[in-house]
């Protein structure tokens, strides 16, 4: 009897989320995107906007920074805890200045071209041709904004000693 029991018990408890979770999205049928429909551009959360505006890298460039290349911005903000030369950080902040000037202006068409892109859809003209021009504009300035901060890390890299890298790494929290 008490084996039943147990598997009867077992079966109760393995199963019991299952009914719950089948209860709550049977009479729950709203979308996560339900409060997205206030949007100034539906496909863009007010962060990302202001992010690109800002010619924030909005992670971007993960691929540098965490694979031991250091971004600008971070380096400029650790610049005393890393020892920065004035001649460092002259040349650091020429590459963050470029890199935010080129970022800002990617960043506007960016927005701009979204918003295009949320209005044909708001006012009905929509084409599949329009869609295509659309969509690889946005794919191409996200391309040109991803190298402007790329780039900058690469740029970066050869200013540092490998002793400001390591540090720099142990700020980051990117080495134990």
């Amino acid at each position: 009897m008490r084996p039943f029991i147990f598997l009867l018990t077992l079966a109760f408890i393995l199963c019991a989320p299952l009914r719950s979770d089948a209860q709550v999205h049977s009479h729950d049928h709203s979308s996560p995107y339900a409060g997205f429909t206030d949007r100034e551009i539906k496909s863009m959360s007010p962060e990302e906007i202001e992010g690109l505006l800002n010619g924030d890298g909005l992670g971007m460039a993960l691929a540098a920074e965490l694979n031991k290349y250091p971004g600008p911005r971070h380096v400029l903000e650790l610049g005393p805890a890393l020892g920065l030369s004035v001649d460092q950080e002259s040349k650091i902040q020429a590459i963050f200045d470029e890199m935010q000037n080129e970022a800002r202006s990617f960043g506007r068409l960016i927005v701009e071209l979204e918003r295009d892109l949320d209005q044909t859809f708001v006012e009905g003209t929509i084409s599949e041709a329009c869609l295509g021009e659309l969509l690889e504009a946005v794919a191409l300035n996200r391309a040109h904004l991803r190298l402007v901060h790329l780039r900058a890390h690469i740029r970066l890299l050869p200013i540092l000693t490998e002793s400001q890298r390591m540090h720099y790494e142990k700020a980051r929290g990117y080495a134990g």
